[in-house]
């Protein structure tokens, strides 16, 4: 099976999802517990807990987008050991 995006891509793809998951996972975490400082003021949201569930579903796409890039990055490990010209 050959990748279908470059390697320097996937990889970078891989390391912005890890950094995206974390980051989301706090923020959203944050909004469920309803944290003063995300939900307090006049201009914020009024229920926490629906965005935590909008964040934890970004969430989710990234976990998709991690998954699908370290396999591309894998297909690249595996074909430069096969020989593989890489052009």
């Amino acid at each position: 099976m050959k990748p279908l995006v470059g390697a320097m891509q996937a990889w970078s793809c891989f390391v912005i999802s890890v950094f995206a998951i974390i980051i989301l996972s706090i923020l959203g975490i944050l909004f469920k517990g309803n944290h003063p400082e995300l939900v307090g003021g006049e201009e914020d949201p009024k229920n926490g807990e629906e965005v935590a569930a909008t964040v934890f579903i970004a969430v989710m796409i990234y976990a998709g987008f991690l998954v699908f890039c370290g396999l591309q990055g894998l297909l690249h490990l595996r074909e430069s050991r096969r020989g593989a010209i890489a052009l």
